[in-house]
């Protein structure tokens, strides 16, 4: 499952597409979901990106995110605090 609930925050499994032309979510694929991002994955610009991105399609502070696994790698693991599963599909645009 790439979205659950644990306790009050949201646990999201992404997978990145660094160098895009522009920032966008791709949909559902593999069972994660696909974000392609204009940064390089360099020196953390594309996990920068990343959260920058996210929270303001969600509108929730960057402080709320974190990349708990991942940190090197396409695949990621982001916990979001204080937002439910429900709360971060409809801000994505997603249903389930």
């Amino acid at each position: 499952m790439w979205i659950h609930s644990d306790g009050s925050s949201t646990i999201l499994e992404c997978k990145i597409h660094p160098n895009a032309k522009k920032d966008s979510i791709d949909g559902i694929k593999d069972n994660m979901l696909c974000v392609h991002l204009s940064a390089p994955p360099v020196e953390g610009k594309a996990n920068k990106a990343l959260v920058k991105y996210i929270s303001k399609r969600l509108h929730i502070a960057k402080s709320k995110i974190s990349i708990t696994h991942g940190e090197k790698s396409r695949i990621k693991v982001l916990c979001l605090d204080g937002i439910g599963p429900e709360e971060v599909l409809s801000g994505l645009g997603l249903t389930q």
